[in-house]
């Protein structure tokens, strides 16, 4: 498993958490953050026994935004990756899930901050989980910037355009519980538990057959955007072949047989 100084990557059974780790920071970007989320995608993506993943912050904090010092590669906290941006200069688009969609369900446990690109970031994920006093915004405004991240796009798309709207052009803070009330994220618990939340969730996905999820995913954002008359055609196509599949197979026997099913990806 990858991983740098400010990204832990480790295993929960067929999960992988991606650990956001600069509590000093509020887990703000940088540089090593970024190039360690990326590589995390795309280990998820590689491994086929990963299921799910699941990503969160480490010390009461999810991401409080940019770190545009970091981001520079301005001291020994990110000049050794600098290269990488070199090579692909797309790379931190990717990581901030802007330009990258893994195809494994991606599952956000949300613990305090989670502002600016930290709710930019929370756009790319699935399945949304908060502590009671987490915040969500997006500041940009506030500061006479931008919020590139994708969120005058996707944010629409995700919740009622008035709320999008206001979130964006007011820059103030929501609670989680506001959050959850316009649809930005799903579930509210209490504090210090939105991780065992996530984790949970990501077990209930892991137990279901792989290439149905991911299927099921893709179908879900391929068919966004589409009339309704495509929308169905386009799932046809995708779902059809799950049905020929060893693990269609598996998973009719063991309702059959009243046994937990067992999945091989086939």
């Amino acid at each position: 498993m990858g991983g740098t100084e400010h990204l832990t990557v480790q295993r929960e059974g067929a999960t992988l958490v991606l650990t956001l780790n600069r509590p000093e920071a509020k887990n703000a970007l940088s540089l090593p953050m970024l190039v360690g989320l990326y590589d995390g995608w795309i280990e998820a993506d590689e491994d086929d026994t990963v299921r799910s993943i699941v990503l969160t912050g480490a010390g009461g904090a999810f991401c409080a935004g940019m770190d545009l010092k970091a981001l520079a590669g301005q001291g020994m906290a990110g000049e050794q990756y600098r290269d990488r941006l070199k090579v692909d200069p797309d790379l931190h688009w990717k990581a901030m899930l802007r330009h990258h969609r893994p195809r494994k369900p991606v599952i956000a446990a949300v613990e305090g901050h989670c502002v600016a690109g930290g709710t930019e970031i929370l756009q790319g994920t699935d399945i949304r989980v908060a502590g009671a006093s987490a915040t969500f915004g997006l500041f940009e405004v506030r500061r006479g910037l931008f919020p590139i991240g994708g969120s005058t796009v996707r944010l629409q798309r995700q919740i009622p355009r008035t709320h999008a709207l206001e979130m964006l052009l007011t820059g103030r803070p929501y609670s989680a519980q506001e959050a959850a009330g316009i649809g930005l994220i799903g579930h509210v618990v209490p504090d210090g538990t939105a991780l065992d939340k996530a984790l949970a969730l990501a077990e209930q996905i892991n137990a279901c057959g792989p290439l149905a999820v991911e299927a099921v995913k893709a179908s879900v954002y391929e068919t966004a955007e589409m009339t309704e008359t495509d929308g169905l055609a386009a799932e046809l196509e995708r779902g059809w072949p799950v049905f020929d599949t060893a693990d269609a197979k598996e998973g009719s026997r063991a309702f059959a047989e009243k046994r937990p099913p067992v999945y091989r990806r086939a």
